[in-house]
């Protein structure tokens, strides 16, 4: 590692995601000391989530180490912690790791700490709808869906054996799409001929949306192409219905007959997304507003107004209606590593970030995807080539790319899930984390405000 000088420009980056690793690449060769703060020592790809959860993927795959990634750039300081406040007038930040809380002073801030699974105001809904914004999320919900086949293959009692077999996905853009057409696609292909006491292929999967059209962003056409393929994989969709209660038995909603509840044991929430509280932190510290979603209302070159040093990236900008994809998050990372060094170059800054739509895409089932590009629309085979080349291109690191076909290669082609082990400690640690609270928080308050031991 190379030593640090008084006289470099320090730059925290606040998150590993999309918008912070990007920005952090881009500032390779700048004369700059980059301290990356996040939350865990992975990067996340987060649109393969759904595969891990439903058996295609490993999370090692779709989340390679942070160090790993950069241990060629010298100029990068890799921490683990949650950023939980910014100082602007003393120009740092506030840091917090099990066990330990520690500070960071900087001289450009980089903020880029996505978003969190909103529920709408109704959070008591996560207990029993885990969301998909983590490998936590993803390994509890594997550990539910191949554990109700499990558990329903042990019920004497019929209406138990199909509360069991019945999963509802709440939300119906790219995720929730994804997780109904895998879940689908174990229940009716991956999954007969292995257990003795039921049919898979009986397995109910719902897929919910208070909205009238799935994966509505897309247009009409490509919508009604995806609803279609849906339906020829037996998934009951229920549009225009509203979840209004989630338990551990099953789900309440408003539809458009009325009042109904459907009996399930397996649910999961890919309804919507919040900014994080540091969102919330940061625009108050700073003085700024923010949007409905808490996102911060930034200047049209991703900073704040009034703090040209901070800037806001991915998930947690609100910019001319931008929508909160990996996308976004890359090239507002690049332009504001860019704005970094035209400033240090004594350049003008101050230029515009100007989004370059490449598209948005989602796989339905086994080589059926849709991809909206521009003003082009393909669907099915053609569209899932296309899926499979983009996400293999942003795949960091060429053995996560190696690994992630030979199993898209099990999976696809044959009738395997490469990933099936579940344990319980995936399904119950949610519930114990609740339970029992953090131990690192328990043992920092028994030993004093201080945090000494």
């Amino acid at each position: 590692m190379a030593q640090r000088t008084a006289q470099r420009h320090r730059v925290v980056i606040v998150g590993a995601g999309f918008g912070g690793l990007f920005a952090a690449k881009a500032l390779r060769r700048a004369d700059v000391d980059i301290t990356l703060i996040n939350g865990t020592a992975y990067h996340l790809f987060q649109p393969l989530l759904y595969q891990v959860a439903t058996g295609i993927l490993s999370e090692g795959e779709i989340a390679p180490p942070i160090r790993e990634i950069v241990k060629r750039q010298e100029n990068v300081d890799v921490r683990l912690g949650w950023v939980t406040d910014v100082d602007v007038e003393a120009k740092k930040v506030f840091v917090a790791a099990p066990g330990i809380d520690y500070t960071v002073e900087y001289d450009t801030l980089i903020v880029g700490a996505g978003a969190s699974q909103s529920y709408f105001g109704n959070d008591k809904f996560a207990d029993h709808a885990p969301g998909m914004k983590s490998i936590d999320d993803a390994l509890e919900l594997r550990a539910r869906i191949f554990g109700a086949f499990e558990l329903a293959d042990l019920q004497p009692d019929a209406a138990e054996r199909e509360r069991w077999m019945t999963f509802v996905v709440v939300g119906a853009g790219p995720t929730g799409v994804e997780m109904a057409g895998q879940i689908a696609e174990l229940a009716h292909r991956n999954l007969p001929g292995q257990y003795k006491h039921i049919d898979p292929r009986k397995a109910r999967v719902i897929l919910i949306d208070a909205v009238d059209a799935v994966l509505k962003t897309f247009g009409d056409r490509l919508s009604t192409r995806a609803l279609r393929q849906l339906h020829l994989l037996g998934v009951e969709v229920e549009l225009e219905t509203k979840v209004v209660g989630v338990d551990a038995t099953g789900i309440d909603v408003d539809t458009p007959r009325g009042r109904e509840r459907i009996e399930s044991m397996t649910k999961m929430w890919a309804a919507g997304v919040a900014a994080p509280p540091l969102a919330r932190k940061l625009a108050e510290a700073a003085g700024v507003s923010t949007d409905r979603a808490g996102r911060i209302q930034v200047e049209p070159d991703c900073s704040l107004p009034g703090h040209p040093e901070i800037f806001a990236v991915g998930d947690m900008m609100a910019l001319d209606n931008l929508p909160g994809v990996a996308q976004v998050a890359i090239q507002s990372g690049r332009h504001a590593a860019d704005q970094i060094k035209r400033r240090l170059a004594g350049r003008e800054t101050g230029q515009k970030f100007r989004y370059f739509d490449k598209g948005s895409m989602a796989t339905i089932s086994r080589f059926h995807a849709v991809a909206s590009i521009g003003k082009v629309n393909v669907s099915g085979f053609i569209g899932w080539l296309m899926w499979l080349a983009v996400h293999l291109l942003y795949l960091v690191g060429f053995k996560n790319r190696v690994t992630a076909v030979l199993h898209w290669f099990v999976s696809f082609l044959g009738r395997g899930r490469s990933e099936r082990v579940a344990t319980f400690q995936q399904a119950y640690a949610r519930a114990a984390v609740r339970e029992y609270g953090d131990p690192f928080e328990r043992r920092r308050v028994a030993a004093g405000s201080d945090g000494t031991q």
